[in-house]
C-alpha cells in the first residue's frame, strides 16, 4: 500500500547547503519516492508517497534513508500530526464550523489539545479516531494509520529530548 506523510528537517551546515547536492543525496540513500523542498535556508522538507506493507514501516524507512544520507539533520516533525480544526475539517471534508460543532458538542470526549490558547493544536490521529468511534466520517484507513505513526515518531522524538525513558517510574502520564 502506499502511504504519504511528511518528514521536516533541520539541516546541519556540514551536510552542505548545495541544493543539488541534497537533492542527488537523497536520492542515492532511496528518497526517489519524495518531493524535496529546500525553501527555507537550514531546513528541509520531504513529502513522500512510499510503499510498504504499514505506515510505520513506510515512515521508519524514510527516515533511515535520510539519516544515511544527511546524517546531521536533525527531525523537526512527522506529519500529518499536529493540526488545528480548519485543518481537520479539511482533511475529512466538513466545515471548520462543523468541526468546531463536534468539539463543543462532545466536550467530554473530544481529544484534548495539544497546546490550547488563540490557536489551539491536536494530534491529528486523536481526532480522527474520534471520527471514527462516532462513524462521523469515512476516512481512509490508510489516513488514520499514517497519522498515527507520525504522532508515534513525534511523541518519541520529543521524549528522548527530555531524556524520557518509559521505564522510569517517576514520571506517571497522564491518561
Amino acid at each position: 500500500m502506499e502511504y504519504e506523510f511528511t518528514l521536516k528537517y533541520r539541516l546541519d551546515p556540514q551536510d552542505g547547503a548545495d541544493q543539488d547536492t541534497i537533492v542527488e543525496r537523497l536520492g542515492a540513500a532511496g528518497c526517489t519516492d519524495a518531493l524535496v523542498g529546500l525553501g527555507v535556508a537550514g531546513h528541509l522538507g520531504l513529502e513522500f508517497a512510499r510503499e510498504a506493507a504499514s505506515a510505520e514501516e513506510a515512515i521508519l524507512s524514510a527516515l533511515a534513508d535520510v539519516k544515511r544520507a544527511m546524517a546531521g539533520a536533525k527531525l523537526i516533525e512527522a506529519g500529518p500530526d499536529l493540526v488545528g480544526l480548519t485543518d481537520v475539517a479539511d482533511l475529512v471534508g466538513m466545515s471548520r464550523q462543523n468541526m468546531r460543532k463536534l468539539m463543543v458538542t462532545h466536550a467530554a470526549s473530544f481529544p484534548a489539545p495539544v497546546h490550547a490558547g488563540s490557536t489551539s493544536i491536536w494530534h491529528l490521529a486523536l481526532v480522527l479516531g474520534f471520527l471514527v468511534e462516532r462513524q462521523q466520517h469515512g476516512l481512509e484507513p490508510s489516513m488514520l494509520e499514517v497519522a498515527r505513526a507520525a504522532m508515534r515518531v513525534n511523541i518519541a522524538k520529543e521524549a528522548a529530548l527530555v531524556g524520557f525513558r518509559p521505564e522510569d517510574s517517576r514520571f506517571a502520564l497522564a491518561a
